[in-house]
């Protein structure tokens, strides 16, 4: 195909304000299912984990055919926690799909993704999404994108953007709202329109780009990115030039090109297009597979550096050993550093402890994502309370701050105003909505981030909505203490009782019930005050033979608070350690 039949774009937006669900009807809609096909939502949102939280970790290319145009998507994370994702992506594609919610607006990711794109010099579409949700504002909300992208110092051309309106999850799309669209066919002539054709020369010495990296266990190590100038052809030697300036002479064993789900096998494929290519050994993100006889490289993105760290141990509780398939540092090390070939935003480094390593990465739910991939995977390991990187910045000790976006109801405001005003943070910006809801924007350090989810959904009855966004780096700004309760701890080794834990309960909240295995400094709830408690939950009841009227009466315990690894991650003390197994998530003290 040449390649001003092809078009190379990316779906950019907030988490959930729609961009899987939009691709779905894209490819609905352009042939690639059949008419009686069983499809299920977000079709591109193939892995486990982001099937479970509903939201999309890992970036993906399909591709449509669209009258005699080739249109690459690529869908990518709306989490700036995954912006790495994003970040190398503005090298594969020419344009950009902005997906902005009509009634939520630009967003604290909006800002990120759309930086990203502006500062990369791509093609923007500007489409206001879920027009047909209560209270829709499509309006007010491209007047909110203008004044980003005027904020964003977006060029004269980018000002021009298109905008339009859509319903994604019926897949209809309108230049204007108020005239109800029938299909997504005014989406794909702007896209056909306004999305430049891509650059390159075809007759040039080869230059591919590596952007993702895919395996296969058949085909091993996929190497996918776009063919920025020249062609590459099936069997063809090329050269794999790495970062450091090694070069390593290959053969190309497989190619392929997308269309719809599907990698299809390609004799050849020209500039422009986005490939797949296997066979060559030991490549990475980052990597340009060029021509051997004229090997030029492509200089790659820059990439926002991490701005949390955590130190993974290999399991030395009472129970190690117990539930993992993968328990040594050797292995533990390898899968780590195996990871960070393949995600450009992490960072693994050795420390002077052969079974401790540092992994740094963008966020909480970045390091959650990776530390739920592993237990999946049959490793068990140890990890520490998540910690800022610091950075020494015109000699002065800086930490990174967010920008934190609190939507709630108005009543809510007070307690949420003095829950963050011990943390360190900084109103910017408060805003009434409509519909009985405030909309608050703090700066705040990430230190002060740590804990406060579940604090804040505790405080909003569960009615409010919270986002950050990793803003700018800011001089220290003191101690910050986020956790104003201690741990209750086992006393012994053994298993819960019932007993136990009904005296247990009157000193706090417990995170474990009855029947449970539990060692002495397993961490097994929260004390109502400051400071740790050291209690017996494995204590038996003795046994006599004196009846009492109300010995029959059964004990009544409070329901456990079951925690998941973020909110284990948000409270471990920095005395304390999360142990992380296939099965089991126990929190305990590092001095047992």
């Amino acid at each position: 195909m040449e390649k001003n039949m092809i078009r190379n774009l990316a779906i950019i937006a907030h988490v959930d304000h729609g961009k899987t669900t939009l691709v779905d009807g894209m490819l609905k809609q352009s042939g690639v299912f059949h008419e009686k096909q069983v499809i299920e939502e977000r079709v591109m949102d193939r892995n486990e984990l982001e099937r479970e939280r509903g939201i999309t970790i890992m970036a993906k290319n399909t591709a449509v055919q669209y009258g005699q145009h080739k249109l690459n998507i690529v869908d990518t994370p709306g989490h700036a926690d995954f912006g790495g994702e994003v970040e190398r992506i503005v090298q594969m594609v020419d344009g950009v799909l902005l997906l902005v919610d009509a009634f939520e607006g630009p967003m604290p990711q909006t800002r990120f993704v759309l930086r990203k794109a502006l500062e990369a010099g791509l093609a923007p579409i500007v489409v206001i999404n879920k027009i047909d949700r209560l209270h829709a504002r499509p309006g007010e909300v491209l007047d909110e994108v203008l004044d980003l992208f005027i904020e964003l110092e977006a060029s004269d051309d980018q000002l021009e953007f298109p905008v339009i309106y859509t319903n994604a999850r019926t897949g209809t799309a309108t230049l204007d709202p108020s005239i109800p669209g029938r299909d997504l066919k005014p989406l794909f002539d702007i896209i056909v329109q306004r999305i430049p054709a891509p650059k390159g020369e075809p007759h040039a010495p080869l230059q591919l780009g590596v952007t993702l990296i895919d395996y296969d266990p058949y085909l091993g190590r996929q190497a996918i990115g776009r063919i920025h100038n020249g062609t590459i052809s099936l069997k063809q030697e090329v050269a794999v030039l790495k970062p450091g300036g090694e070069m390593q002479r290959q053969r190309v064993t497989g190619l392929f090109v997308f269309s719809g789900l599907k990698k299809v096998p390609v004799e050849k494929a020209v500039t422009g297009d986005i490939v797949v290519v296997t066979g060559l050994l030991d490549i990475n993100v980052g990597n340009t597979i060029a021509d051997p006889e004229n090997p030029v490289p492509l200089s790659f993105v820059n990439i926002d550096e991490p701005t949390m760290a955590v130190a993974f141990h290999v399991n030395k509780s009472p129970f190690a050993g117990q539930e993992g398939t993968y328990v040594t540092s050797r292995k533990l090390g390898e899968r780590l550093f195996r990871e960070s070939e393949s995600d450009v935003s992490l960072r693994v480094a050795a420390t002077g402890t052969p079974d401790t390593f540092l992994v740094s990465g963008r966020g909480e739910l970045h390091l959650s994502i990776l530390i739920e991939n592993l237990r999946r995977e049959g490793y068990e390991f140890e990890i520490s309370r998540p910690q800022v990187v610091e950075r020494i910045i015109d000699g002065v000790r800086s930490e990174p701050v967010e920008e934190l976006t609190l939507d709630i109801p108005e009543e809510y405001v007070g307690i949420v105003m003095e829950r963050l005003g011990p943390r360190k943070s900084e109103l910017i910006n408060m805003q009434h909505k409509g519909d009985g809801r405030v909309r608050l924007v703090f700066h705040i350090p990430t230190r002060g981030l740590f804990g406060y989810r579940s604090e804040f959904m505790t405080d909003t009855k569960g009615l409010g909505i919270i986002h950050h966004a990793f803003h700018h780096y800011a001089p220290y700004q003191g101690e910050i203490y986020t956790r104003s309760r201690g741990s209750l701890v086992a006393f012994e080794t053994g298993e819960s009782t019932t007993y136990g834990l009904e005296n247990a309960q009157e000193r706090g909240e417990l995170f474990i019930g009855p029947g449970v295995p539990v060692y002495r400094g397993m961490v097994v709830g929260e004390h109502a005050r400051p400071g740790d408690l050291v209690i017996n939950v494995c204590k038996k009841k003795q046994l006599s033979n004196i009846r009492s009227s109300t010995a029959e009466i059964s004990t009544k315990l409070t329901p456990p608070r079951p925690m998941s690894l973020e909110q284990c991650m948000e409270f471990i003390a920095d005395d304390e350690l999360l142990e992380v197994t296939p099965k089991s998530l126990r929190m305990r003290k590092q001095s047992v």
